[in-house]
């Protein structure tokens, strides 16, 4: 193991020093790994009349652009930011992940979901997070290998995309993704923190520690990009046999071989899994706020139904007069939030599945029971779930499930005015730290309960063949009079609920620019306790917090909230300032 401290001690030294290997002049240069937060309006959003895209690395931001200037739509655009992302920030998304896309078709004024999340294999059974004694494995144990791992969904959604919504060919998109592969790309310092503080993680399996170590330390010592032949390799075999090269043969093989021989904790993926991914179009998640309809994703998104019930909740309160500035609005945002995750935890999950009372959680009546419990400067006792009305009288016991922050986050809005909010994920930084092919594979099944059962009663959020597991993921279009006023989402695991509805309250009620609500420092209380932002102007409401009797811990939030406001003859964007992001329009 002396080599693994040698390795992380000397990319510990490249990351303090100057990088190599800078990008382009014409490139925006990445930002640190954590940047600090800008006071509120030290940002501008970037303004545009045409078109915009937004996204969490500069290199994948012009791909989109380069695409959008060709006169392609927001589809063709969200595949060439895809996979570029998949390459330069390998650690959030990729071939190897799934994703949500919401998607207004301005012609038809219609909005669309599609679902491309992960699914569990069909050997998977009940116990495929317990150990031999029936209890729930450590975390990393599951993760770190293939017993994580379902059948990834993202070339499947890109190529529906497409197909629905693109309007350059196919082969034309995967140009810039390929040519960073072959020729290389400057590597990010945010990439090279993240692989520097999971050295030992990576180094568990050959082809991924060969990349991630001995690649990148060769690319940074002999100043040059890093590059990833085997992933041009992949992407051209999409680009000529579209997504049937991804889940049948050569491919599909070498996946599940590297599932089912993963040393030390092996998976149960296989080839007839991959064979029989589908993409899902779902019911958008719609929910009443002043003059607005905020839609998301359904089940087995938990996302849109969250944030609709937020702020649903909030919306009786006085949090729009009130302002950011005070704590009440913060008490009754946390509030609020926590009795959205009781519900969560006990009713979303997969509605292939088991059935869920999404109209039941969204009903007006029931909101407005659930909002007479928020009380301005006074802290909720107890956030228990509610009795939603059912079409099916069942009842569930309380899940338990684990999501850590990653993920990535893409809007887009093209000349047609067709809109994109996609969240993208292989679940934690570098997933399942298996690499095939020159991508990383999901650990997306550990966001199922490791519990089956609790109270007797079974938990719908629970491991079964062909489920997909419940995601906090976000995506979000806000409609007024019909058309698309707001497209937002960001990474964050299960507190890109509290960071999209905060961003939300933000741009709708106080008023914010996009910038500065993306930027505006967090708080949030999900179980209890108030997690505030680290470093930023959210630990001054510390101690009015915990004189309303809340726990409060300060740590970092580290949100990469991407989000366009659309107004006629006028875009307006805004990427994280925690995040390397920027957003690209004319």
């Amino acid at each position: 193991m002396a080599w693994l401290r040698c390795a992380a001690a000397l990319l510990s030294v490249l990351l303090a020093g100057p990088l190599r290997a800078q990008p382009a002049a014409d490139l925006v240069a990445p930002e640190p790994a954590t940047a600090p937060l800008p006071e509120a309006g030290a940002r501008k959003p970037v303004v545009a009349a045409n078109w915009m895209v937004a996204a969490a690395n500069p290199l994948a931001a012009e791909a989109g652009a380069e695409i959008l200037r060709k006169g392609g739509s927001a589809a063709d655009a969200a595949v060439a930011v895809q996979l570029v992302l998949g390459l330069v920030e390998p650690q959030s998304s990729g071939l190897g992940g799934g994703a949500f896309a919401l998607y207004f078709d301005a012609g038809a004024k219609k909005l669309t979901t599609l679902d491309g999340r992960e699914t569990a294999p069909g050997a998977a059974t009940p116990k495929l997070f317990l150990d031999d004694n029936g209890a729930p494995l450590r975390f990393y144990d599951a993760v770190v290998g293939g017993r994580s791992v379902g059948v990834p969904g993202t070339p499947r959604l890109l190529e529906a995309l497409h197909a629905r919504f693109g309007t350059l060919g196919w082969r034309d998109l995967f140009g810039r993704a390929i040519d960073l592969a072959e020729n290389g790309f400057p590597v990010s310092r945010r990439l090279l923190a993240l692989v520097s503080e999971d050295t030992e993680r990576l180094s568990r399996f050959p082809a991924t520690r060969d990349y991630f170590i001995s690649g990148l330390m060769r690319a940074l010592g002999y100043d040059e990009g890093l590059k990833n032949p085997a992933y041009a390799e992949t992407l051209k075999a999409i680009r000529d046999g579209g997504a049937d090269a991804f889940y049948s043969g050569p491919i599909a093989s070498d996946i599940v071989a590297a599932v089912r021989g993963a040393e030390g904790n092996p998976g149960v993926l296989a080839l007839r899994d991959l064979a029989g991914y589908e993409v899902k179009e779902r019911e958008p998640v719609c929910g009443p706020f002043r003059l607005y309809l905020v839609c998301g994703m359904g089940p087995p998104s938990s996302g849109g139904v969250a944030v609709a019930q937020i702020l649903g909740l909030l919306a009786p309160t006085p949090i729009a007069s009130l302002g950011p500035d005070d704590v009440r609005s913060w008490q009754l945002f946390g509030d609020a939030t926590r009795l959205a995750f009781a519900d969560r935890e006990r009713y979303l999950a997969d509605s292939d599945f088991v059935p869920v009372p999404v109209k039941g959680l969204l009903d007006p009546d029931y909101v407005a029971g659930r909002a007479a419990l928020l009380q301005p400067g006074r802290r909720l006792e107890k956030a228990e779930p509610g009795e939603p009305a059912w079409d099916h009288a069942l009842r569930w016991g309380d899940g338990e499930a684990i999501e850590l922050p990653s993920t990535s986050q893409i809007v887009i809005v093209d000349a047609k005015g067709d809109v994109l909010s996609m969240t993208t994920t292989i679940e934690n930084q570098f997933g399942s730290r298996l690499m095939v092919r020159g991508f990383l594979l999901n650990n997306e099944l550990t966001d199922f309960s490791f519990r089956t059962q609790a109270g007797g009663r079974p938990v719908a959020n629970r491991v079964e063949p062909g489920k997909r597991p419940r995601s906090s993921m976000a995506p979000t279009i806000v409609l007024k009079d019909g058309a698309p006023v707001l497209a937002i989402g960001s990474p964050g695991g299960s507190q890109i609920i509290p960071y999209v509805a905060e961003a939300l309250i933000a741009v709708l009620d106080w008023g914010l620019d996009v910038q500065s609500a993306v930027d505006l420092p967090h708080l949030a209380n999900r179980f209890g306790a108030f997690d505030l932002e680290a470093g930023t102007a959210a630990e001054r409401f510390a101690p009015a917090l915990r004189g309303l009797g809340y726990e409060v811990k300060a740590g970092e939030l580290n949100s990469g909230l991407q989000a366009i406001e659309i107004a006629p003859g006028r875009l307006q964007g805004a990427a994280d300032s925690r995040r390397e992001g920027v957003a690209i329009g004319e």
